[in-house]
């Protein structure tokens, strides 16, 4: 089969998407040039690679075998030319991230320091839930993750880089608010505002309910950290979360922290890449750059006035 680089290249956008409109935004070409190079490759091919459903693209049976296979090229051609600018010094490259959603709230600040760092790498960065990072990694589509506790069903390298503490947040009018040592059985009787299944953090506050023979008496569900601590501003219940979440809440005394036996839980933020992956010289110095300078850039609510945490 005579296929050409670009034409993978092309195909590989297309696939991603699912979308040749954004295949095109993504990869700065028309939409008619992309589909003529899609074309060419089901010439190429003799079989067709995408089929239509109503508005929407799917890969056919074809098609998936392809994707796998030029995903694979095109990481071994983008690890090639990054290894090639690393003899140049770390100055360009590209860095695909994923990161859990309750990264997003500190995020923005470690990516701009790591910019003026190194002005030259390109970063792309997608927030998503715990499910979606797993799936990333199982595809091995990115170049690393952070998120909270790595996943049993991936071989993963995990490499832990700040503290992830989870407290439990009420309104300030709470009856709860201000008192010391709350035992544990006295929540189980508070309505708790959840995030949806598969969640980490919903993942470790059933678990620590569990281990004391409880169960949470559950309120409403939501997909969304902001969400999370509206409802319990509203009253709609008690949530936990992580502390990394509340900086404006509780420099704003919106929320606060009750002081519960067993609480804060101590987790981890973990930096997270498929096993066997060989990191890019971007990858690489994103990697140092997270595992000696996060603290200082991202752990500024740690040390938040009020903030019952403790080494």
């Amino acid at each position: 089969m005579n296929v050409s680089l670009r034409q993978l290249r092309v195909f590989e956008a297309v696939a991603r998407h699912l979308s040749y409109t954004r295949a095109a935004e993504a990869l700065h070409l028309s939409q008619p040039a992309v589909s003529m190079q899609v074309r060419q490759l089901e010439d190429a091919a003799g079989l067709a690679l995408f089929e239509r459903l109503g508005k929407r693209i799917e890969l056919t049976e074809a098609g998936r075998e392809l994707f796998h296979y030029s995903r694979a090229i095109n990481r071994s051609l983008q690890e090639m030319e990054e290894v090639l600018e690393s003899l140049k010094g770390v100055n360009r490259g590209r860095l695909h991230l994923a990161a859990a959603s309750t990264v997003n709230y500190f995020a923005p600040r470690l990516l701009a320091a790591f910019q003026q760092r190194y002005p030259g790498i390109a970063l792309e960065l997608e927030i998503t839930n715990r499910e979606s990072l797993i799936q990333l990694l199982q595809a091995n589509a990115v170049d690393l993750v952070l998120m909270g506790q790595p996943p049993d069903r991936v071989e993963v390298e995990a490499d832990p880089f700040m503290d992830n503490p989870l407290v439990v947040i009420a309104p300030p009018e709470h009856p709860l608010a201000g008192v010391s040592a709350i035992p544990l059985a006295r929540l189980a009787e508070e309505p708790f505002v959840m995030r949806e299944p598969g969640s980490g953090t919903r993942q470790a506050m059933e678990r620590v309910f569990s281990e004391h023979g409880m169960t949470i008496r559950q309120g409403l569900q939501m997909t969304r950290n902001e969400a999370v601590k509206q409802a319990v501003r509203s009253g709609l219940g008690l949530s936990v979360v992580s502390l990394h979440t509340l900086e404006l809440e509780l420099e704003t005394g919106r929320l606060v922290i009750l002081d519960v036996a067993g609480f804060p839980q101590r987790r981890q933020w973990y930096l997270v890449y498929r096993r066997g992956r060989r990191l890019s010289p971007a990858a690489r110095a994103f990697h140092d750059f997270v595992s000696t300078e996060a603290i200082a850039v991202a752990g500024r609510v740690l040390r938040s006035p009020g903030v019952l945490v403790t080494d």
